[in-house]
């Protein structure tokens, strides 16, 4: 994987492909959900079909800003994290709302301002501009993070489950990686995750 670092233009290109990566992959992952899980309400396939949407709008937003500093998709290597997850969790429905949105989506909500600090402080027209299309991805994330947790804790009370414990348990299984501090404890909340959550996930 090429380095991240925002200080040069190719730094900044390698960090908003990789972001671009991510939020292609939420594509279809927003679509995996729709199609892989039946039975469910039909706001269920409402709100992920929307979230697809959502997320094909970020990847477009940021794939012009790629193009218009001579760079495009699929220049840079790219990890596959979000979609091993997917793979994991493809027979559980219940699984894939904690580790997908809560876990594996809800890392951005902590990532992103602390990578638009860092375009902020190099101040370059472009870093700029970068830093304020992360402002729109951010705002909608921090929704499409409620919407998994309000299917994970609508799942859970059908099966008579716990969520908090339950999600401890389904980290576990999975081996879902634990966020990296400092956490965006309000967006998080506005998410959905209780106090008790944060704790633990900020100490285990």
């Amino acid at each position: 994987m090429a380095r991240r670092s925002p200080a040069t233009p190719e730094g900044r290109a390698v960090l908003l492909h990789a972001i671009a990566h991510i939020e292609f992959n939420a594509i279809n992952l927003a679509l995996d959900a729709l199609w892989r899980f039946d039975g469910m309400p039909r706001p269920y396939y409402l709100d992920w079909l929307r979230v697809a949407a959502e997320e094909a709008k970020h990847f477009q937003m940021l794939r012009t800003h790629l193009r218009s500093q001579g760079h495009d998709y699929g220049d840079f290597p790219a990890h596959q994290g979000l979609w091993t997850m997917c793979e994991k969790t493809q027979h559980d429905a219940t699984a894939r709302m904690a580790l997908v949105p809560r876990t594996m989506e809800a890392r951005g909500l902590d990532a992103t301002p602390l990578i638009q600090r860092k375009l902020r402080q190099v101040g370059t027209p472009d870093a700029l501009a970068a830093a304020r299309i992360l402002d729109v991805i951010l705002e909608e994330e921090v929704g499409h993070v409620a919407i998994g947790d309000h299917w994970y804790r609508w799942l859970c009370e059908r099966q008579g489950l716990e969520p908090e414990p339950h999600y401890a348990a389904l980290v576990a299984r999975h081996e879902a990686p634990r966020p990296k501090p400092p956490l965006n404890a309000q967006a998080r909340r506005t998410a959905g995750f209780s106090d008790a959550e944060l704790l633990w996930l900020q100490h285990g």
